[in-house]
């Protein structure tokens, strides 16, 4: 949308998030369609899940969304699932382990299309919409913002399992670096428990190319449009270490060694390194 908050970069119309979903799941597609079996069994950096799990997710989700029937299995209680939505995921995970990875394939194919035939029709007034999301009530457009970013995730996650990197830029990539964005006063905020006063500047090297930066105003850490003064501290990474760390992909130890191009601190590195450890939030 062109009235995008500070720190939020990507077009949220309808006709864009209908455009970065067809995207991200011809992507998903296509690098599904040049695995061997050995990369479908492939285990990921996803907590319990392999690389067909993956694949099972998607198709699970976009189901679900389409008010098909959930699967009549019971997932038990793995340590990776930690809540309800973690056993929706792993129903489907387990219903579609022992099919092979042509159909899962061709699921992921029939279901995606039928997605996006539902949504061909749908004007800027049906996304906004009310509408339930993972992270609460909110609207259609919302829901829709977090399908991106959840499917290029894992798309990322297939990507690094099968040492295939690539779709990491571009609408697609820009609207999952927002999604993190969005987390930030929270991340800042609370989980680094930024002092009244200080300032951060997120500098991204790329893919993703972008400064972030984020205050504590009255109180609250929230980005911001621009920093009157020098940030207390500047934390410069690549996207790909921002986005796997943000979603639980990496250890921020890892990262701060040097995986992913590594981080480089100014300023307050004691107040920056907070930052890195705080920076998963997905559930």
């Amino acid at each position: 949308m062109s009235d995008n908050p500070p720190g939020l970069v990507a077009d949220s119309s309808a006709s864009a998030l209908k455009a970065q979903l067809d995207d991200v799941w011809t992507s998903l597609g296509t690098l599904g369609a040049g695995l061997s079996d050995a990369d479908w069994r492939a285990p990921t950096s996803c907590p319990g899940w392999s690389v067909a799990a993956q694949y099972a997710h998607v198709v699970g989700t976009e189901s679900m969304i389409l008010g098909r029937p959930n699967p009549e299995v019971d997932p038990g209680r793995p340590e990776h699932v930690r809540n309800d939505i973690g056993g929706f995921n792993e129903a489907w995970v387990v219903s579609l382990a022992s099919e092979p990875r042509e159909s899962v394939l061709a699921r992921l194919a029939e279901v995606t299309s039928d997605r996006r035939a539902a949504m061909a029709g749908m004007t800027e007034e049906d996304f906004v919409a009310p509408s339930w999301t993972p992270i609460g009530q909110a609207d259609y457009r919302r829901f829709m913002q977090i399908r991106v970013f959840d499917c290029w995730v894992h798309e990322q996650d297939v990507r690094d399992a099968v040492g295939r990197p690539g779709h990491d830029d571009g609408p697609v990539a820009e609207q999952a670096v927002d999604e993190i964005v969005r987390a930030l006063g929270y991340i800042v905020g609370k989980k680094a428990a930024a002092p009244p006063g200080s300032s951060l500047r997120i500098s991204l090297t790329g893919p993703v190319k972008r400064d972030i930066e984020v205050a504590v105003v009255d109180g609250r850490a929230r980005a911001v449009a621009g920093l009157d003064t020098s940030p207390t501290t500047t934390v410069t990474m690549s996207s790909t270490a921002f986005t796997r760390l943000a979603s639980g992909r990496v250890a921020a130890a890892s990262v701060m060694g040097g995986a992913f191009g590594g981080v480089t601190l100014a300023g307050d590195t004691t107040f920056g390194e907070r930052i890195v450890a705080a920076l998963p939030f997905t559930i």
